[in-house]
């Protein structure tokens, strides 16, 4: 199983770092079909409710990951073209805070393929919450389960 990575660039933005054992168009269209992207999303035992999903240059985004409680994030699509996704996202709990994230999916010489996602504080003070947060084993759990939907789909 691979490690996610992380490391703090600037005062307000961070690099995460994955492998996947699929290829690039594959991981891709993991976090562009509200069907796939479902399967993956939140931690494990929740479910995702999603009220839009329109993952295309200029489309929207908006889910609430259900476990114990609810929790609702949108956003909106700058930019779905091959091999990159440029989205901001809000979170309920901080409306107002956006995030930018660019995400970038490039294949590997071995038939996998590695994400690397830059995420772009509304401040530097959210960022510093990220980085104390323990950056993000939201995240590292969310891959896990990706790596399993990926193996679903090579079936």
């Amino acid at each position: 199983m691979s490690e996610t990575t992380h490391e703090r660039i600037s005062e307000q933005s961070i690099v995460h770092r994955r492998e996947f054992q699929a290829p690039a168009a594959v991981v891709q269209r993991a976090h562009t079909t509200a069907e796939i992207f479902a399967q993956w999303m939140g931690p494990r035992g929740s479910t995702l409710r999603i009220e839009h999903f329109e993952a295309r240059t200029g489309g929207r985004f908006d889910y609430t990951v259900e476990a114990g409680g609810d929790w609702r994030f949108w956003g909106s699509y700058h930019e779905v073209v091959d091999g990159r996704i440029v989205h901001t996202w809000e979170f309920q709990a901080e409306p107002g805070r956006p995030t930018l994230e660019v995400l970038d999916f490039r294949d590997l010489p071995d038939g996998g393929s590695v994400l690397q996602i830059t995420s772009t504080y509304a401040s530097i003070a959210d960022c510093d919450a990220m980085v104390a947060s323990g950056l993000d084993g939201g995240m590292d759990e969310d891959f896990a389960r990706l790596d399993e939907a990926l193996a679903r789909l090579a079936h």
